[in-house]
């Protein structure tokens, strides 16, 4: 194998756009490694309601294109959520990356239409939110769509690919580092990879192996919060008035009983819920097509937990709650809130009486109180109850709740401004590092690392 100048690990959004502000300048070997498949390969071999095969590398989590080849495809053009860059970059600085990368996703096909820039229709929905100690976070969204989210990852796949070359189904084992600097990867079946810069972007469904290549190299860590929850399921009716305003509609709540952080996450309007395979575990999330509605509207909502000393495992205690529902119900359980409510578990004939026709067929009728910690499903509860005063409806006992869904974030690194780590030439980006949890951010870290190695190669 050849020299290279920089091996790009992982492609998904960060990995892509170091990819695209490399290529541009045309004069550097680049490689990127990615141990999923190439984007038009990524297919799940599930039919109808047949359970999860397990593969070996999910091609929903992982491939071309990342998780989010696959998610809503929701770009939040903000500096207030998505990740922690702004640590690193100040916001002023992250704000004109984001910009920078929205343009490009634009040009590359991505809509001209944005949600939340209507400031008073926002301001009455703030109103609204305030009474039931409900914080709204606006922000502009772009939304793709998960349809067109594929099509403009296939046409950079495309593009990319005439400039710089592309591994796909090969997987890295570990970061090579001599006398202080790194030298290269080793992948799958010993072969080692020289190179004069490595720029880490593994994904979250990399951020196991990241962690333990870290912890391998002697790298110092700073633990990440895990967001443990459900996915609610509801008529689309009940958050239209929201959703048609801001799309992706940023809760807050602090729960009563324990002042835990709750909060909506990834809201898919008119969309369907669907089963991811996180490190052989099931879990749960939600989509949202530019071209196809249903009746529906899901929406997450996390508990947030950040663990002090001595635990230091937080994905270790994400994955065993999700192990406790794919035990339970073989997969991911669905429940009606009423039923949760009365302490019973849901059946088959409870979910078809209720007024919510549930769009992920395949989900076990369970009880979900038997997987939640208390401290989780109290805070859930609560939040309910305070969305119900700004959607009326929300609380109802007909809708649906779906579990596990977790963020698992990794443990980030100590990483300098333009996030390079302890070993010289060694950069992280993207959500498998820790550094961001969202396409923008991760997408912008991506260029953050990239001009860095061009301002050194200058």
């Amino acid at each position: 194998m050849g020299n290279y100048d920089i091996i790009i690990v992982g492609a998904g959004p960060a990995g892509i756009f170091a990819a695209l502000e490399l290529a541009a300048e045309n004069k550097y070997k680049i490689l990127i490694l990615e141990k999923g498949k190439n984007i038009t390969q990524r297919h799940c071999p599930r039919k109808g309601e047949e359970q999860c095969y397990h593969c070996s590398n999910c091609s929903i989590v992982s491939g071309w294109g990342g998780a989010g080849a696959f998610s809503d495809g929701k770009l939040t053009l903000t500096t207030e959520f998505g990740g922690w860059l702004d640590e690193y970059q100040g916001k002023s600085e992250v704000q004109k990356l984001i910009d920078y990368a929205d343009d490009i996703y634009c040009r590359f096909g991505a809509p001209e239409k944005t949600y939340g820039t209507d400031l008073d229709e926002i301001r009455d929905i703030q109103r609204q939110a305030a009474r039931a100690d409900l914080a709204l976070i606006p922000a502009p969204i772009r939304h793709l769509g998960t349809d067109k989210c594929h099509e403009i990852l296939k046409d950079m796949r495309d593009y990319l690919g005439e400039r710089v070359e592309i591994r796909t189904s090969t997987k890295v084992e570990h970061i090579l580092v001599e006398n202080g600097s790194v030298a290269g990867v080793e992948i799958e079946g010993g072969a080692k990879i020289p190179c004069k810069y490595v720029i880490t972007a593994p994904g979250r469904e990399g951020s196991e192996w990241f962690a333990r290549e870290a912890l391998r190299l002697g790298l110092k860590t700073k633990i990440n919060p895990v967001d443990i929850g459900v996915r609610v399921e509801l008529p689309a009716p009940i958050f239209d008035h929201i959703t048609d305003v801001v799309y992706e509609s940023k809760f807050i709540f602090h729960s009563k009983f324990f002042d835990d952080r709750v909060r909506t996450f990834c809201m898919s309007p008119h969309g369907e819920v669907v089963v991811e395979n996180n490190f052989g575990l099931l879990t749960v999330n939600g989509h949202s097509y530019a071209q196809k509605k249903t009746n529906n509207t899901n929406f997450a909502l996390l508990v947030s937990k950040t663990f002090t000393e001595p635990f230091k495992e937080p994905i270790s205690y994400g994955k065993h709650i999700a192990s406790l529902a794919n035990l339970l119900g073989g997969g991911v359980i669905v429940q009606r809130l009423g039923d949760l409510l009365s302490g019973r578990r849901s059946t088959a004939e409870r979910i078809e009486r209720g007024m919510v026709e549930p769009t992920l067929k395949d989900a076990t009728p369970g009880d979900l109180s038997l997987v939640l910690p208390y401290r989780h499903l109290v805070s859930i509860l609560e939040m309910l109850e305070a969305l119900d005063v700004v959607a009326p409806g929300a609380n109802s006992r007909h809708t649906l709740l779906y579990g596990i869904e977790a963020k698992f974030y990794s443990s980030r690194l100590k990483l300098s401004r333009v996030l390079e780590s302890q070993v010289a030439n060694l950069f992280a980006a993207g959500d498998g590092a820790g550094v961001t949890r969202g396409l923008i951010q991760a997408s912008a870290a991506g260029v953050v690392a990239a001009r860095e190695i061009l301002r050194r190669e200058a």
